[in-house]
């Protein structure tokens, strides 16, 4: 229970991509542009990491945690590749979600030094 409570950003980030990644999406407008569905699986990683990082606020673990949004990416390609009917997993998907947690622990490190050094 300790780590649901210490999680929870994260854990309703998770939850919230695990819904949008096993839904059927309806077409938008924004379906039109190139890779928009990639720029949102780096965008969902990326702040899925930087909210991980600063709820563990534990330097020695941090890098650890970046393979919990990793895995995380790989088990929802998969899910959608084997458990839905109206999404595929795609491995291009899957290299945006861990690019997106690479961005994401960058940003939240850089940002963290500049805090540091105020």
């Amino acid at each position: 229970m300790k780590i649901l409570r210490k999680y929870r950003i994260s854990l309703a980030i998770a939850l919230a991509i695990w819904v949008v990644c096993l839904i059927p999406i309806p077409e938008t407008p924004l379906d039109k542009y190139s890779f928009v569905d990639e720029w949102t699986h780096f965008v969902m990683y990326g702040i899925l990491t930087i909210s991980m990082l600063y709820e563990s606020r534990s330097r020695e673990t941090s890098t650890h945690i970046l393979l919990i949004p990793i895995g995380n990416g790989l088990l929802v390609e998969l899910a959608q590749a084997y458990l839905t009917t109206c999404r595929s997993g795609d491995w291009f998907d899957a290299l945006c979600n861990t690019l997106g947690v690479f961005v994401g622990a960058v940003i939240f490190w850089s940002l963290s030094q500049m805090r540091r050094k105020k």
